[in-house]
Parts: structure tokens; sequence; C-alpha cells
């Protein structure tokens, strides 16, 4: 063919081929591979480009689209001569059709086409290589990880062959023992296998190798002997390995023949050629039937692996990685970094007192059994549960790298009470003033007076028998909080924490009875706690009043009043007459002004507890002095061994409040239980701080009662205690009061009551109504129930009329005291006393018939009455001791006879009697004992 270059040809040359590259898709597949593991493999989709005529018949002004870059047609083809020219889709032949120029359009889109061909392929060569790079450093990893597989399973296949080789060699020291009994086994059984031999001459191997250095054996010679090398066929098969046999394979492939190539292996590749080489009896080359697989032996079994899910699932499956296996590779990948010694953390634990095991270790951060392990060390065997001491824990902790702090159980009320207060915060605060005195000196009628009240006319027997604390305004303005304590010698608890807690104390003395017993414990009071104080002498307008008398008496107790040139401030008053009671205020004032009472309103609140008392309606109610801050509503309080929530505060005008500031007594409530009297008040911050502290209080009063009970103390403290208790007698009672400070005088003058014979043992006592459990617990104990103040519920007074328990009501301390030293008195043995009545001296002793002996005497001195006691003195020694049964004077009975008369005289159940004893007649009485 020839190119045709005039011009009339319209056919275009081109000395380039122009392709564009067919796009593709690419992605990764992860392919899978036997024990587990797998490789990612990248997969290309080529993309079919459709033309125009393809694209649903459209055609428009869109150049046609790039052929793919397998089937290229150079533009330079010349057309066949003398033919039809051909199709465009003729694949490389020549094409006379003549193109026609490009438009700019189509040479721009095709351009741009070329362009983004370009760069769509530089970004593929890009994927391409990085691809290309990360397959390089999994394959390397796989590699690294396949070889490590190989280097195990060549170690595992070494291992099985030595088990092998020892046991092919123990299986031919068995065969040498007893060879000769195989031997003729074998011998009498070769001619059977030699006649089924001939008859299926397919089913056997024409040859069987012998040992090193023998030729081929025929299949039908005679008995191999024993002991021979080289592997033997057994079964009809005659190819499978004997297992556990010698020449056994080393390992058994999946398919039960041995691996071929492996030393000691029968048959292999060469033995299966040769068997399929020689054919039999000269006809053609018959298939050779694989030979059967031999059963695993148990040890094949157990090397094929545990029995797991997986391989309970996927029997007969491909074997795969176990999660065992995967966790073993990577501890072996990262033990380098798992081996590395950590750093040992030093801490400081806080010791108490007493502390368990299984704490200490845990405040170490330790494991308790180390903590055993060292106390072993010393030779203390113990438990995690065991309790030791502080030093020991000290031990421990520091051996084992730790600082330690020690504390004691006490700190938990460490920052309660006492804590500083700004100088600049402190505010002037109203006096707290006790009345203090003799019980009937006029002291609750004296606070009456001042307070406009008539408290006096509500108590019973015309006494205080609780403490009261009220609040007044003094004519000046200024307020003024009075305590009144009680008069009677029982409430000297009650005095007492009257003088603790106040500023000035007001002694009263009555004018016409003077100083007396409870004057003078009210004057020590005043003088322990330190308080300055003020004489108001009572009761003036008496026409007996003699203020002077009580001025001297009061010398006695280094008690100097300003009339008499000392620094006591001395009053006269009426409280009856309402006499110089302002003057009385105007001295508390002045008193107060001298002290410069201040304290700080805005800090949390500390009191003293003024009263206790259990309401039925209220529940726990307790009568608060507040010292410093100010007690608020929602505050968490602790009292003793008791703490709460403030519910509210009620005045003592029974108005309730919502705060009290300093010197201001309330009643508060929201306790959990009672507090007692004398109990200090503070608020903390939150109830877990609270119950702390609680818990801390209330195991020290268990540890306390216990003490007081047990007589803890040396053992010849507790002989003394016993020997002195051994013949006491106990009155059993159980006290319920109205208050706590009635029952703490109650129980404290039972207890005084006790002498060495007997004793007022009070089983319970607390504040509140008598209930059911306390009938109970007197039934058990065998007590009477006391009741001050209190009643009895309904169920208590049924429950004591059905068990018999005398429950006793009493509203006034004397009648309950004298009760019951009445009721101990009862138990006192009465005294005996013997009154003498006279002598006779025996003159003749005469024996009477069914009568006995009879004594003839002579009274010498007083009387002998009949019935009387007699004692029998013979040479001066008494011989018998009874009654005189029968007095006669002549024939008749006498009722007594005088001295110088004679007379009979019989005993009872005693007739030893002779001349010349000595009777001698008394008369025995018994005296009642009281207390």
């Amino acid at each position: 063919m020839t190119e045709t270059k005039s011009p009339g040809d319209k056919t275009l040359s081109v000395s380039k081929t122009l392709t564009l590259k067919r796009p593709s898709e690419s992605g990764v597949v992860r392919q899978s591979f036997s024990h587990g593991r797998s490789k990612a493999v990248v997969v290309e989709k080529v993309k079919r480009r459709t033309g125009p005529g393809e694209a649903g018949g459209q055609s428009g002004s869109a150049p046609a689209p790039a052929k793919p870059a397998s089937v290229t047609t150079p533009l330079s083809t010349k057309p066949r001569v003398g033919g039809p020219p051909a199709s465009p889709s003729a694949g490389t032949r020549p094409s006379g059709v003549v193109l026609r120029t490009l438009t700019d359009d189509e040479r721009d889109a095709r351009t741009q086409a070329l362009q983004e061909a370009r760069v769509r392929e530089a970004d593929e060569r890009r994927a391409a290589v990085e691809e290309a790079r990360r397959r390089i450093e999994r394959e390397a990893k796989e590699r690294v990880e396949r070889e490590a597989a190989e280097a195990r399973k060549r170690e595992e296949e070494a291992r099985r062959a030595l088990e092998d080789e020892a046991r092919r060699k123990a299986e031919q020291e068995a065969r040498k023992r007893f060879g000769e009994e195989e031997a003729a086994r074998r011998a009498a059984g070769a001619p059977a296998q030699a006649s089924s031999a001939s008859q299926s001459p397919s089913s056997r191997p024409p040859y069987r190798s012998g040992g090193p250095g023998s030729g081929p054996r025929p299949a039908g010679a005679g008995p191999r002997p024993a002991g021979a090398g080289g592997p033997r066929s057994s079964g009809p098969g005659g190819g499978a390995p004997r297992p556990g046999g010698a020449g056994a394979p080393a390992m058994a492939r999946p398919g039960g023949a041995a691996a071929p190539g492996r030393p000691g292996a029968p048959g292999g590749e060469e033995e299966e050629a040769r068997r399929a080489r020689r054919p039999s009896g000269g006809g053609p080359a018959k298939p050779v039937i694989p030979p059967k697989a031999p059963k695993a032996t148990p040890g094949e079994e157990k090397r094929r692996g545990r029995l797991t899910v997986v391989t309970a699932y996927q029997e007969g499956e491909q074997r795969e990685r176990s999660v065992a296996a995967f966790r073993r590779r990577v501890q072996r990948m990262t033990g380098q970094r798992q081996s590395e010694t950590k750093e040992k953390i030093s801490r400081e634990v806080t010791i108490p007192e007493t502390i368990t095991i299984q704490d200490l270790a845990n405040r170490m951060s330790e494991r308790a059994v180390d903590v055993i392990r060292m106390l072993m060390r010393q030779g203390q065997m113990m438990k995690i549960n065991d309790v030791i001491d502080a030093d020991t824990a000290q031990l421990i902790a520091e051996e084992l790298g730790h600082t330690v702090k020690r504390v004691a159980e006490a700190d938990v009320e460490e920052g309660l009470f006492d804590t500083p207060d700004d100088p600049e915060a402190l505010q002037p605060r109203p006096p707290v003033v006790t009345i203090m005195g003799h019980v009937d000196h006029g002291k609750t009628s004296l606070l009456d007076a001042i307070r406009h009240t008539h408290v006096v006319a509500g108590e019973a027997g015309g006494i205080t028998q609780h403490i009261g604390a009220y609040q007044v305004t003094a004519p000046s303005g200024g307020r003024v909080t009075f305590i009144d304590t009680p008069g009677h010698a029982a409430f000297t608890a009650m005095r007492a924490r009257g003088a603790k807690v106040t500023d000035v104390v007001v002694l009263v003395v009555a004018a016409d009875d003077g100083v007396m017993p409870q004057t003078i414990e009210a004057i020590n009071h005043a003088k322990a706690a330190k308080v300055p104080l003020i004489v108001a002498i009572n009761k003036i307008d008496k026409p007996d009043a003699k203020p002077e008398r009580v001025r001297t008496e009061l010398l006695q107790h280094s008690i100097v009043v300003e009339s008499m040139g000392g620094d006591t401030l001395e009053v006269e008053v009426s409280a009856k007459q309402k006499l110089n009671l302002d003057k009385l205020l105007e001295a508390v004032a002045l008193q107060a002004e001298v002290l410069d009472l201040k304290s700080n309103p805005a800090r949390p609140a500390e009191g003293t507890v003024i009263e206790g008392k259990l309401d039925r309606g209220r529940g726990p109610v307790a009568t608060v002095l507040v010292q410093r801050g100010t007690l608020k509503v929602g505050d968490i309080v602790v009292a003793g061994a008791e703490w709460g929530r403030v519910r509210a505060l009620v005045a003592d005008t029974g108005v309730q409040v919502d705060t009290a500031g300093p010197s201001l007594p309330v009643e508060v409530l929201g306790f959990n239980g009672t507090p007692e009297a004398g109990d200090r008040l503070a608020v903390v911050e939150n109830e877990a701080r609270a119950r702390e502290v609680a818990d801390y209080r209330s195991r020290q009063r268990r540890d306390k009662a216990a003490a007081k009970i047990t007589g803890r103390g040396s053992l010849a403290e507790m002989m003394k205690e016993l020997k002195a208790g051994a013949g006491r007698k106990e009155f059993t009672l159980l006290v319920k009061a109205d208050v706590q400070g009635s029952l703490e005088a109650i129980v404290g003058s039972l207890d005084k009551l006790g002498t060495d014979e007997v004793m007022a043992r009070v089983v319970h006592s607390g504040v509140g109504g008598i209930s059911e459990s306390d009938v109970t617990l007197a039934a058990a104990s065998g007590a009477a129930i006391i009741g001050f103040n209190v009643r009895a519920h309904k169920e208590a007074r049924e429950a004591a009329e059905r068990s018999g328990i005398e429950i006793r009501y009493y509203n006034i301390i004397y009648d309950l005291v004298d009760d019951v030293k009445q009721a101990m008195s009862g138990l006192l043995p009465p005294t005996v006393r013997e009154i003498m009545l006279g002598n006779a001296l025996v003159l003749e002793v005469f024996n009477i018939t069914k009568v006995g002996k009879i004594a003839g005497c002579r009274v010498t001195d007083g009387t002998v009455e009949r019935g009387a006691h007699v004692r029998l003195i013979r040479d001066n020694v008494v011989i018998h001791e009874g009654k005189l049964s029968q007095l006669k004077r002549f024939k008749d009975d006498a009722k007594e006879v005088l001295a110088g008369q004679e007379c009979g005289m019989s005993f009872e159940n005693y007739q030893d009697m002779r001349a010349g004893d000595v009777i001698e007649c008394y008369r025995v009485e018994t005296v009642k004992r009281s207390l």
C-alpha cells in the first residue's frame, strides 16, 4: 500500500499514537491462610468507558473518548485499495475515512481530559507506591513471624523425633526379651499370610525394605527374625507403617501416610514408584492402593492440641491460632517492657491507737499477706482481722518504707471547743447569774419577783427540784440571764453545774435562818468556779429577821461584805414585799461591767446543756445556755454522746426563735437521744463529724460503765470487794424521772443509803415515761419501779398488773428517799437481845414414870418463868441450851417462881441433869433495825 499525497486526498497522517488510560478503582482485600495467618491484597477494578453511540444513542459536540490502552489504532494507517472502507471498530485495520478537523472547543476539552488523566495517573502512582511500601513492611513482619513459627515447628519436630527414637529403642529392647515368642507366632502365621498374598497380589507390597545393608526382601519370604532393623508393614494393606513400632514415622501426616524423605520412614516416593513400575503377572500396571490411615496413638492425639470450643465446632477444618497462643505471642513481644521494676511509692500512713492488719495494709497500699509475713518473722502468728497496737504498726510501716503519723482516738474532739476569737469581732453580752442557797430560803420566790411570774406556785411541795434558766430585762435596759438551782442536799451536782456556767453567783440567805449547810456548799461551789459573789439577805420583812447575824456567820467562811469593810456586795431584799429588787439588779449590772463580758456572735455556737428531758410529743429536749457564737435552726450539733440537727429553738417564754445568741437559754429540739445535763454543746460542719464524735464518746461511756460493773483492778482489790459484798443484800430498783438533773440527784441519794449489809442497786435509770420494756426489765431482775414526776403508759400498767410489779410515783424527793430507806431497812436482820430472869440450883433429880426426869430446884436469884430459855451449867461450863417445858410448884403448874422458893423443872428433849447443876433462865427479844 502506498501513501497518497495528492491535495484531493483527505487522509490524515499522525506520527504519534494518542491514547487514554482506562480508569480503575483499587481496594484492599484481607486473604486468610492456614494456622490463623492472613494477608492484605490490593485489587484493582478497571471500569469500561462507553462511547457516545453506546450511551443511549446520544450525539453531541463532545469529542469521542479515547480507546483503551490495550487497543490502539494508529491514525496513519492507510486504507485498503479496491476494497470497502474499514469501520471505526475494525481494530488495527487501516481506515479510509477522512477525519474532520477538531474544533477549538473539542481541542480544549481533549486537552483538559489529558491533563486530568495525567493528574489522576500521578495520584494513582503515588498511592500504588505507598501501598507497595506498606505491603513490603507487612510482608517483612509476616516473614519474621513465619520464620519464628517455622523455628518453633522445627524444634517441636526434633523433640518428637527424639521421643520416637527413644520409643523405638525401648521397643527393640522389648523385642530382644520376647523375640522368641514373637518369632514362633510369626512362623505359625507365615503360611496363611503367603496364601492370602498370592490370592490378592495387589493388596500387598512386592518388597519390604530390610535393615541397613540388606537388599529388597520379597514379600513371600519367611518370617523376619526378631530385632531386625527397618520398618515393616502390618495389616492387609502392607504399606501403612505400624504405629508405635520400630521405624514408625516421626510425625504423622494429615492423610495418615508418613512424611517422605524422612529417615526411617517406610516406603516413600521411591517405594511407591517401584510398586507402580512392577506389574503383577506380566499384565498392565495396576494402580497402587494407598495404605489405610493408621489409628492414632494416644500420644499423637495429645499432640494435636487441647479440646477447645474452636476445635469442637471446627472439627475437621484447618487449625487456627488460639486466643491463648495470641496472648503468649503478645507477652513474648512485650515481656521486656513488663519486666521493668516499678518505683516504690512512699506514703504517709495515719496510725491510730489500735488498727487491724487489713486496715493497715490498705492504708499502705501493700498486700496484707506481706504484713502477716513480717509479723511471722517476729514470732507473732496473726490473721488478717486481728488487731495490733500502734507501736507494732509503726515498725511495720517504717520497715516497708512509709512515714508514720500517730494519732489518738481522742483527736476527733480537736477543734470543737475553745477556739480563739478575733478581738475585733467581740461584742458585749448579757451576764449569766446563778441564784444559789439553802432550801426554803426564797431563791425561786426572789426570781419570781424579778420576773413577775409565779414559778414557785407550780413546784411540788413548795420546793424547787429542777434547774431553770430565764432571761429578764433590768430597769437600766440591759438583759440579765438567771439560772435557778434547787437547794436540796441531793442536788449538789446541779448546783455545781450552775456555778460552772455562770458569771456571777447570787447567794440567797434567809435573815431569820442564817447560814445553813447548803449555803456553805454554795459558797464552796462559787470559790471552785472562781466567780464573784453577791449576797442577797432575804426575808428582811419578818419580825425575827437578823441581817447582822447573817453577816457575822459569813465571816466564818471567809466572806466579808462591804458594810464590814470587805469586797463582797450585799443587798437586803424581800421577795414577798418586793423590796430592794432594783438595788440587786444594779449590783449585778455593776459586777458585770467590772467583768467586761464580751463574745463573738458571728461564729459557730458553743454552749452547755443545763437540763435534758424526753417529751412524748416533741422527743428529746435539751435546755442549752449558749455561751459563744449564735445557734441557728438547721445547725448540726453534738452534745455528749448524742447528736442531731436543730429542728426548733424555744425561748424561756415559750416563743419559737430562729437564732439564739450568747447568754441566751433556749430549748433545743432535734437530738437523736436525750443528752445528759452538764454536757457541752458544739456545732460541727457535717453529719459525718457529728457521728464520729458521738460514737467516740459513747464508746468511752460504755468502757467506763463496764469498768465500774466488772470492778477492773488488781486481783487483791477484786477479792476484797467479793469478800465485803458476800453477805450484802441488794434492794433492786428501776428509776424513771422527768429530767436528767432530777434523775442524777435521785440516783446519787440512793447510792448514799447503802451500808455494809444492804444497798440499793439501780438496774436502769432514764428520763421519760415508764414503758412496757421497763416493766419487762423490772420483772426479769425482780426490781421495783419508781417514777419521779412521770407516769406509766397504758401498756406498761397492764403489763405491771400481769407481772405483779409494783410501780410507785413520787413528786417530792424527800418522800422518795424516805420510802426507799424504809424498804431497805426491812432487809436488815433484826437485832437479838437477851434479858436475864434468874438462876436456880438443882437439889435433887427425880425419875417419874412416863414423864422422865424432874429436877428439884431452888430459885437463888430473880425469877424463873415457864417457857423461857434456859442454860444448864455444870462446873461453870454450859452443857445445854434449850427451853423450860414444865414448871411446877408442889403439884400445880406455875407460871413463874420467885427467888427463895423451890420448884420442879423439866427441859425439852434433855434428861441429863445432876444435883449441883445451875440453871440460868433468860428471855430473848428481837429489835427491828433501820438505816
